[in-house]
């Protein structure tokens, strides 16, 4: 499957990105929002699994509107990372892991939409989505669809085997991420040479369009870097001010003053 082979579907904020494959077709939500959200819908004999949830309210509304006007019925949404917009599609069946309801709730995840809903006020929504059902390491079927869910510290990843993907929570082959230290650098380096190996077709995050191989070994690179930099300095304004260097047209510079942050305490 080739990244650019996808139909693009305007919406009102938001822009879909549909991918057909044999028996599934992906829709991948791009919000548009303040924090460049991604959602993404697996679509099996007109029955869809969402990955994620929108947390703007006007995203909840034009996702609700998309699902309804292509007569799309939901089976049920994974919430591994994004626990906000809790007024998104309720009633519809909400799967997470134990550690992810409790990022979500009460750890980092739940600090960040508190930190969110001081920032963006009323057009954020700030209610956690309550999770009906809680995942087990391995496979399980929803909507006739099968994933395979990875645990990790905080969440959890998701294969797709199906389409030969895999979603985990930042890639951004041109654009800064959430690097939590050295340590960390290093445990998403192996994640992702694990992903070569693997040799899937698309790489989904819930903050970029979908991604693949070639844009893994660009974030490798780039995290080596990171780490490279890194030990030519003693504070985070010297770090942050030679990464922009490095890689002037990279967006997210709030995700850089995190990162910087994590090297620098």
């Amino acid at each position: 499957m080739n990244k650019n082979i996808n139909t693009v579907i305007k919406l009102d904020k938001g822009i879909m990105n549909i991918y057909n494959f044999e028996n599934i077709r992906l829709h991948a939500y791009k919000t548009n929002d303040f924090i460049d959200n991604e959602v993404f819908l697996v679509e099996k004999n007109g029955t869809v699994v969402l990955i994620e949830s929108p947390c703007f309210f006007d995203n909840n509304k034009e996702l609700e509107a998309y699902i309804s006007q292509n007569n799309l019925s939901v089976a049920g949404m994974l919430l591994a990372y994004h626990m906000g917009g809790g007024s998104f599609l309720t009633g519809v069946k909400k799967y997470a892991s134990k550690n992810a309801d409790i990022y979500g709730h009460t750890g980092g995840g739940a600090a960040l939409i508190q930190d969110f809903t001081k920032t963006f006020g009323t057009i954020f929504d700030s209610k956690i989505h309550t999770v009906t059902d809680y995942l087990e390491p391995g496979k399980i079927t929803i909507g006739g669809i099968d994933f395979v869910i990875f645990p990790n510290k905080d969440a959890f990843d998701i294969e797709i085997p199906e389409i030969n993907a895999v979603y985990i929570h930042m890639l951004g082959h041109d654009c800064h991420s959430i690097v939590a230290g050295p340590a960390h650098a290093d445990a998403v380096i192996q994640q992702l040479n694990e992903f070569i190996h693997a040799g899937y077709d698309l790489i989904l995050t819930s903050h970029y369009t979908p991604e693949n191989i070639k844009d893994v070994k660009a974030k490798i690179s780039y995290l080596k870097e990171l780490k490279h930099l890194a030990k030519s300095c003693t504070n985070a304004r010297d770090f942050k001010s030679l990464v922009k260097q490095k890689y002037p047209a990279y967006s997210g510079d709030n995700y850089l003053d995190m990162t910087a942050g994590f090297f620098f305490p």
